[in-house]
């Protein structure tokens, strides 16, 4: 009776820490399988400081996920960083560098596409198979699987 009892709590438990495909909220997992294309959305809050130097207690609004594919077991991190700021400073020295302004902000949203017929195992796109998902981060993420 005590082996169904632990069995039937360890069951719940693996339910609880595992969501399908929708908002996650961090430490939990989702699966994709075969699909076509995967969407990650940040659905966290906004970048919230009161600090003079700007630090936040969300992670500055961004999102974390590691994605793992099962059709080469690979393990890729994704940050979702809508609040960073990656321009180049040659923005902002009046063009001395004499180099064009590059970068940007970041990206709330990205989406992986099947890639079929690529010649490298470890492609970034080979989501076919199941796939896993979990937010490794501070805020809630949308995961789409279509």
């Amino acid at each position: 009776m005590k082996k169904i009892f632990a069995l039937t709590v360890a069951f719940i438990a693996g339910l609880a820490m595992t969501a399908n495909a929708g908002d996650l909220a961090p430490g939990q997992m989702t699966k994709c399988n075969d699909a076509k294309s995967i969407t990650f959305e940040n659905a966290g809050p906004a970048n919230k400081s009161a600090d003079k130097f700007g630090y936040t207690d969300n992670d500055r609004g961004g999102a974390n996920l590691v994605v793992w594919k099962s059709a080469n077991f690979t393990t890729v991190p994704v940050t979702l960083g809508p609040n960073d700021n990656n321009d180049s400073v040659n923005g902002t020295d009046g063009g001395r560098t004499g180099l064009p302004q590059r970068g940007g902000m970041g990206k709330h949203k990205v989406t992986f596409h099947a890639q079929n017929a690529f010649s490298r195992g470890d492609s970034i796109g080979d989501i076919s198979g199941l796939v896993t998902i979990t937010n490794t981060g501070t805020n809630n993420v949308t995961v789409s699987c279509n």
